[in-house]
């Protein structure tokens, strides 16, 4: 059967399979990791696949449409997320103008509303609701067979009268049997389109595990796709990865680790990082780290490859912390920015604004924080809240969301901006503190020689530093909106 896999057009370089999608400020571009490891399902069972990235590929809807259609697929799955969703549906619904093609629509939005989801269309046939590689898999499999979709769990499908919901999805609890999605990537895709200013260029976005058991009550994929339960690859398994991308994959320089956080156990991280240093790793890696990782733990992870950590202090504000459940304290989080120092191990600190009970106090204490710690980059972002998430639920509830479309979850050009409001802030105030820190933070004296010592000292962080910057540095003039 053949079956096209389409991250959809919407805006240039829109990076739908991050957790808050958008057009980024420092040019991220993230795989559709997703979207991949589902394609990586169905080749298992033999189906010819078509893998489209179009804002990676600057391909317009146009021209997908014709690449669809000339493909000719019984069954074409479609990444979705909460700003593009409106575009999503309507794109969606073209493409199942054609006879005897199946159109299901994807991702973290219709996993969190799928009857709003597929009410706002009338062609395509489905959503699927939660994780869905293994449901896209047993689906291809009974439309290839003539089989009903009903009875493939994990869908809401649409009839001529009611939808039907087929029960909750399956995830895929056996994660060394998928392929290796890094194959996925060199048979479809261009590593040099994607990028992360936290990695090495061109790297490649793998798994490691899926699932977190932490309870921040804003984080995206545990609460719409994954579930809060840790599901692991065996160490043997990523390691033998990592090494086929190194031995496969020549132009590729990192590994960019994108579990939600891969300290989730903390004696498996030691381990990886041994069996990284046994197997002769050359990559260099990043990880997503919760910030209350040792120093031990960090200064082995350094030998084997790690060069960044991308970790969510949030706030520097105890009560904020609090209020999303963060679960580390602020001594915690600055003991763990100094030790990764201490290890050689490079920091990205995320910071986020608007909070349930956020004053202006509390953001000038989370600043004071961010520029107290020995960081390598920072972001200073408001609290994006999305559908499926209790911190969505709890603005909803409290009257604090502030636009009335989907797309207002951004800018007129794609960047992130403040949908929720505080008490005492109001949107427009969180947006206006974020540039104010972003300016504070980077435009210190210190921390631009520093940054051009780096550049000078090391080709590579010359390279990155110069490609950042290339998208970055507008966003760090006075008077820009969020």
């Amino acid at each position: 059967m053949k079956i096209s896999a389409v991250n959809p057009p919407f805006l240039r370089r829109f990076s739908r399979g991050q957790r808050s999608p958008a057009v980024t400020r420092s040019g991220t571009l993230y795989y559709p990791i997703w979207l991949a490891y589902a394609v990586c399902a169905f080749e298992r069972d033999g189906h010819e696949v078509d893998l489209v990235d179009a804002p990676a590929a600057g391909l317009d809807e146009e021209a997908v449409i014709q690449r669809v259609d000339s493909f000719g697929p019984g069954l074409v799955v479609v990444e979705s997320s909460t700003p593009s969703i409106e575009s999503d549906v309507r794109f969606a619904d073209r493409l199942a103008e054609a006879d005897g093609r199946f159109v299901l629509l994807v991702g973290t939005h219709p996993s969190a509303l799928p009857r709003r989801t597929l009410d706002a269309g009338s062609r395509f046939q489905a959503v699927a609701v939660g994780e869905y590689d293994l449901t896209a898999r047993l689906l291809a499999r009974t439309l290839e067979s003539g089989g009903d979709p009903s009875s493939v769990p994990g869908l809401l499908l649409r009839t001529g009268g009611e939808p039907v919901d087929t029960g909750p999805c399956r995830r895929e609890e056996d994660l060394d049997s998928l392929p290796f999605v890094s194959r996925i990537y060199a048979k479809h895709l261009d590593p040099s389109r994607y990028s992360n200013p936290n990695a090495l260029h061109p790297m490649v976005m793998i798994m490691g595990g899926r699932g977190c058991p932490n309870n921040c009550t804003f984080c995206l994929f545990p609460q719409t796709l994954t579930g809060r339960g840790l599901r692991l690859r065996s160490i043997g398994n990523v390691v033998e990865e990592v090494m086929w991308v190194q031995e496969n994959m020549p132009s590729v320089r990192a590994v960019f680790f994108e579990d939600d956080t891969i300290s989730a156990d903390r004696d498996r991280l030691r381990e990886l990082a041994a069996a990284l240093s046994k197997a002769g790793n050359r990559l260099r890696w990043t990880a997503n780290m919760r910030a209350s990782v040792d120093y031990e733990t960090l200064l082995m992870c350094r030998r084997s490859g790690l060069r960044t950590v991308c970790t969510g202090f949030e706030s520097g504000d105890p009560a904020m912390l609090e209020a999303i459940r963060k679960g580390v304290d602020v001594e915690t989080m600055r003991r763990f920015a100094t030790d990764a120092r201490r290890a050689g191990v490079l920091v990205h600190g995320c910071f986020l604004f608007g909070a349930p009970g956020e004053t202006a106090e509390s953001m000038q204490r989370t600043l004071e924080f961010a520029l107290s710690m020995p960081l390598y980059s920072a972001q200073f972002y408001p609290m994006m809240v999305y559908p499926g998430t209790e911190a969505y639920a709890q603005a909803e509830a409290r009257g604090m969301i502030v636009p009335s479309s989907w797309r207002g979850w951004l800018s007129e050009e794609g960047l992130h901006t403040s949908v929720i409001r505080t008490e005492s802030l109001s949107a427009e105030d969180i947006s206006r503190f974020c540039d104010h820190a972003r300016r504070a933070f980077y435009l210190r004296p210190g921390f631009m020689l520093s940054t051009a010592v780096r550049a000078l000292r090391d080709s590579d962080e010359r390279t990155r530093t110069l490609k950042a910057f290339s998208s970055f540095w507008r966003f760090l003039l006075p008077k820009r909106s969020l």
